[in-house]
C-alpha cells in the first residue's frame, strides 16, 4: 500500500511543483514614465541604485507571499474535502506546491523576509510529509501559523 501511494504521489507532487513555479505575466499598473533624474551637479547617494529597487522587490515579495499563503489555504481546504487516501495525496502535493510558490516569490526580498519565508516553506513541506506518511494524519498547523506571523511581522518591518 505504501509503495502504491508513493508511486501515485510522486507524479502529483512533480506536477504540482511545476505548476506552482509557473508565474503568469505580471500585472503592472505602474506608469511607464521614466523617473525624474537628479539635479545637475548633485552627488549620487551611496546605495541609491540598490535601495529603492530592493525595497520594491521586498514589497512585491511580501504581497506575492501573502497571496500564495491564502491561495494555498483555499486549495488545501478543497483537497481535504476529498478524504483519505486520495485526499491526503492531494493535500500533500498541495503543501509541496505551496512551499515551491513561497520559495519562488521570496527571491529578491530582503534578508528578514527571506528568512521568514524559508521558515514558512519548511513548515509547509513538513505538513506535506506528515500527510503523506499516514492516511489518518491530522498534523498541527501551529508551527506554520507561527511562521506566517513571523513573515507578516518581517513584511511589516520592511
Amino acid at each position: 500500500m505504501r509503495s502504491i501511494r508513493l508511486v501515485l504521489t510522486l507524479p502529483a507532487v512533480a506536477a504540482a511543483m511545476a505548476l506552482a513555479a509557473c508565474d503568469p505575466a505580471p500585472k503592472t499598473t505602474a506608469s511607464t514614465t521614466p523617473p525624474a533624474s537628479a539635479p545637475a551637479g548633485a552627488a549620487p547617494t551611496a546605495g541609491a541604485d540598490s535601495g529603492p529597487a530592493d525595497d520594491a522587490a521586498t514589497v512585491k515579495a511580501c504581497k506575492d507571499l501573502r497571496k500564495d499563503i491564502d491561495d494555498n489555504a483555499d486549495k488545501i481546504a478543497k483537497a481535504e474535502k476529498i478524504g483519505p487516501p486520495a485526499g491526503h495525496i492531494a493535500v500533500s502535493a498541495q503543501w509541496a506546491a505551496g512551499a515551491a510558490a513561497v520559495t519562488a516569490h521570496s527571491i529578491g526580498a530582503d534578508e528578514a523576509v527571506g528568512t521568514a519565508a524559508e521558515k514558512v516553506r519548511k513548515e509547509m513541506r513538513s505538513l506535506g510529509d506528515k500527510y503523506n506518511e499516514s492516511a489518518g494524519a491530522k498534523p498541527s498547523r501551529k508551527k506554520l501559523n507561527d511562521a506566517v506571523k513571523a513573515l507578516n511581522a518581517a513584511c511589516s518591518a520592511s
